[in-house]
């Protein structure tokens, strides 16, 4: 996987109280997000992952780029309690594009991953420019569409798309309500998967011979996605129990190969008699009585 620093943008605008996204729309955002930092950490673990947020009274950094999933999740609960307002799209794109460019590995591919699911205010104008300066800048964007879109808001998101798109990256994945969650249907997107195409092109061949198409564990994710993500998580705990065990056990051997120092006369003598008191000091009080007698 590419070396990558991405930012994720999420929209905690009023219209993510919603509840047509399993358990609510900023809920479904949280466990989306979750995804896309394991996808991405794991793919390459010098990649890194920020998180800002776009909705009530303006954008706001919430964590850096970090490798850290915990900072992420505290990102996201302080976020919970800040749901109120509209989106400001224009403004959070250009705040990400700002914590990329002060990334400390500059090695690394700028991405930003955008989350909207509601209005969106900025003009055509306004957005393509936004998405020429991006493209300029090298800085792939992503946008997760869901909740009712209306046609104004996708056709906003597709301009956008047309305009930054580059050599790789810049995908727009349209997701509509459904019983499914919404990480689920990103497993498959090309935000997630970008080979998720190819691998959908042929799947009928796989079935056909009975053989696993070259998908992962054997599982199309496109057809179970909740089983295909449980496998992979299921390897990485296993790799990192392995991992663990071999590293005590490194560790328990070197100690057993270090050599036991002893005290002088350690061994044959304790510091303290059956009686506790110290060693010797009955034998040094018979050496005074006779002293004493003589």
């Amino acid at each position: 996987m590419v070396l990558e620093a991405v930012m994720v943008v999420v929209d905690n605008s009023e219209s993510s109280r919603n509840g047509d996204y399993t358990p609510t729309r900023f809920e479904a955002q949280s466990d989306a997000v979750s995804l896309i930092f394991s996808a991405i950490t794991q793919g390459n673990p010098e990649s890194s992952v920020g998180l800002m947020s776009m909705g009530g009274k303006g954008p706001e950094v919430l964590v850096t780029l970090t490798t850290d999933h915990g900072k992420i999740l505290e990102g996201l609960h302080r976020t919970k309690s800040k749901i109120r307002g509209g989106s400001h799209l224009a403004t959070g794109i250009q705040i990400a594009g700002l914590a990329l460019k002060h990334r400390q590995n500059k090695s690394q591919r700028q991405r930003i991953i955008v989350f909207t699911c509601s209005p969106i205010a900025e003009d055509d104008k306004t957005l393509i420019k936004l998405a020429k300066k991006m493209k300029k800048n090298n800085v792939s964007i992503d946008f997760v569409a869901f909740g009712e879109l209306e046609d104004d808001i996708t056709k906003k998101l597709t301009a956008f798309n047309e305009n930054v798109k580059g050599g790789d990256g810049s995908h727009l994945a349209i997701i509509p309500p459904g019983p499914g969650l919404l990480s689920d249907q990103l497993v498959t997107s090309p935000i997630i998967n970008p080979d998720g195409g190819s691998s959908a092109g042929g799947m009928g061949g796989g079935a056909e011979g009975g053989e696993s198409g070259g998908f992962e564990f054997g599982i199309d994710p496109s057809v179970d996605p909740e089983l295909a993500l449980a496998l992979r998580m299921s390897m990485e705990e296993e790799k990192a129990r392995v991992e663990k065990q071999n590293k005590e056990k490194a560790e328990a051997e070197a100690k057993a190969a270090l050599p036991e120092i002893k005290e002088e006369d350690e061994a044959a003598q304790p510091l303290l008699n059956k009686d506790g008191e110290a060693s010797g000091s009955k034998d040094d009080k018979k050496d005074d009585d006779k002293m004493d007698l003589a």
